[in-house]
């Protein structure tokens, strides 16, 4: 465990400094790219709508992607500087927190300038809601949404089942992360909801510890953490409104999804600089994150 965690504090330092890789060398979009591959020759077949195809489709693909991981967690073990300094570097693709921002930032900048349609684009790279007729304030929303969801998939999620499971672990969950983005059970019938369910389970505790650690960072918010829960369960998702829910209550801002949710609900409307300080938060918690991991190394020496 020390090493993991020594592991993690490194990854996550090496996705402040350096970002994502391009599309062509990142391991997650190379995954993508066979993901598909794999799909269309089941759809082929005239398999996809069914939960067999889905079952055989998500451990073909999550497998390989766990396969690997443990593959490369065998080749670094025991290489001293070098092989810990691979393993940071692999983790490191299983997480995306300065992509995070840097993608809110965006939204915040556009709206800053009053570029209601360079938001909206900018949004629309972060959720899969259509944003081409949202007002400012339903765009910043989303973009509030999506940094605080993502933070749970993105940065809190892979780097808890690395601590459990090592690379095999990150890259598995990875994996299944990226099925239900491509495959997921309401547009794709039972063969999605295969992945869907499964990144579901595996969400179940890590985006709860999202919401308690943004929770944490207002304590004033803390007291309303009754009412975090209830807007949570109000959402779609089993998970994704617990971050959500938790972002809206610490910013003190209103988030709404038309005709599916609104979070907060007695919450001002939020602005750009509302974007900034959930991006703020946001890094905070991946600070907690790296400071609980020190503390573990601290408290097994």
């Amino acid at each position: 465990m020390r090493r993991r965690a020594a592991v993690l504090l490194a990854a996550l330092a090496l996705d402040a400094a350096f970002g994502e890789l391009p599309n062509r060398w990142h391991p997650v979009a190379r995954f993508g790219q066979a993901a598909n591959w794999l799909e269309r020759r089941m759809t082929d077949h005239g398999r996809r709508d069914t939960a067999a195809a889905g079952i055989g489709f998500t451990l073909v693909a999550a497998g390989a992607a766990a396969a690997a991981g443990a593959g490369l967690q065998r080749q670094v073990r025991g290489g001293g500087l070098a092989g810990f300094a691979a393993e940071a570097f692999a983790l490191k693709q299983a997480l995306a927190l300065r992509a995070l921002i840097e993608h809110a930032d965006a939204v915040r900048r556009a709206l800053e300038r009053s570029d209601l349609a360079g938001a909206r684009e900018a949004a629309g790279r972060m959720v899969s809601r259509n944003t081409g007729e949202l007002p400012a304030t339903l765009v910043a929303s989303a973009a509030i949404e999506s940094v605080a969801e993502n933070l749970s998939d993105g940065v809190v999620a892979p780097a808890a089942w690395y601590l459990a499971g090592g690379l095999a672990g990150a890259y598995a969950y990875r994996a299944v992360n990226t099925l239900d983005a491509m495959v997921g059970y309401r547009s794709r019938g039972r063969f999605g909801m295969v992945p869907a369910r499964l990144d579901d389970a595996l969400n179940l505790a890590p985006a709860r510890l999202t919401a308690a650690v943004l929770l944490a960072l207002r304590p004033a918010a803390l007291r309303r953490a009754g009412e975090v829960a209830r807007d949570a369960r109000s959402t779609a998702s089993p998970n994704a409104g617990w971050p959500m829910a938790a972002m809206a209550c610490a910013l003190g801002t209103r988030l709404e999804k038309r005709g599916h949710h609104v979070l907060n609900g007695a919450g001002r409307e939020p602005g750009a600089q509302d974007i900034a300080r959930a991006a703020g938060l946001a890094a905070a918690a991946a600070a907690v994150l790296a400071a609980g991991a020190a503390a573990a190394l601290r408290g097994r020496r």
